[in-house]
């Protein structure tokens, strides 16, 4: 599939995926010492909901669009508690750059680090680069470099830090991205046990899906965790409906806040009758 991110930003897919990044980066800074982001497919790092692309699919309406714009259907307190420093990134972001700019990764990561914590954010596209580049000027402690993401995951891990979170989102345009992630995931474990490793990827093909699953299984610490969001609609017309991520060595508290938020998540973003959404451990 080609997931062009600025069609989709802010929707339920960047709804989970960007809660859950900013719960593990809450606690990478819970501890004294500094860590470092990798971020492999950055993207531009900030999109416009009002842009041509947004408008075109509305998108973000059934993602971001309903957390915020629900004043009479208030927030439960587990999924509050969950999407609260989620909320916090996006409110920042937008208090600076106005209701219509949306935060893509790199600025929700650049927003929770502290003075000696640092972002690498890796983008390989040149258009999607120059605006990557611009949110991070000389001296910033992040940082936007043009590179393929999968080398710049090999090369950069462990950082110096021994301290951090990959994120990998590709974009999933070509038929073996599912296996490369897999494989790299692998490697990557390997070379660096300890790390913290956030795998985004699209459910539109189940058996691609199940495949990816049999490829890490076994591969990856006892303790990570795969979690799915499905809308409740497989319309073929209704564009991606089902996401998940794999969370390799995640915070030991952010099962049990998965398990409590999600059910609720999955009733707020449903696109269909039978949202579902589940948390368990690989």
């Amino acid at each position: 599939m080609n997931y062009r991110h600025g069609f989709h930003a802010g929707n339920f897919a960047d709804v989970l995926k960007h809660a859950v990044l900013a719960r593990m980066l809450v606690h990478l800074r819970s501890k004294p010492k500094p860590f470092r982001v990798i971020d492999t497919h950055a993207g531009r790092g900030a999109y416009d909901l009002r842009g041509e692309e947004a408008l075109r699919t509305g998108e973000w309406r059934g993602g971001i669009g309903r957390l915020l714009d629900s004043p009479g259907d208030p927030l439960e307190p587990d999924l509050q508690t969950f999407l609260a420093p989620y909320l916090e990134a996006v409110a920042a972001w937008q208090s600076r750059h106005g209701r219509a700019s949306y935060p893509g990764s790199p600025a929700i990561e650049r927003h929770f680090l502290r003075p000696d914590d640092r972002l690498l954010a890796v983008e390989l596209e040149e258009r999607a680069f120059m605006k990557l580049e611009r949110l991070f000027p000389a001296g910033d402690r992040a940082k936007a470099l043009k590179l393929d993401g999968y080398e710049a995951w090999k090369a950069f891990i462990p950082p110096k830090e021994r301290r951090g979170l990959v994120v990998v989102d590709p974009p999933y345009e070509a038929r073996d991205e599912f296996a490369r992630v897999a494989e790299d995931l692998a490697a990557a474990v390997k070379k660096w046990p300890s790390g913290m490793t956030l795998v985004w990827y699209p459910m539109k093909d189940r058996t691609l899906v199940a495949s990816f699953s049999t490829r890490i299984a076994g591969r990856l610490p006892p303790e990570s965790l795969k979690v799915e969001l499905d809308t409740g609609t497989c319309d073929d017309e209704s564009g991606l409906w089902a996401c998940g991520l794999i969370l390799v060595n995640p915070p030991w508290t952010l099962e049990g806040e998965l398990k409590a938020a999600l059910p609720h998540l999955a009733r707020r973003l449903a696109r269909g009758a039978h949202p579902k959404a589940s948390c368990h451990r690989l």
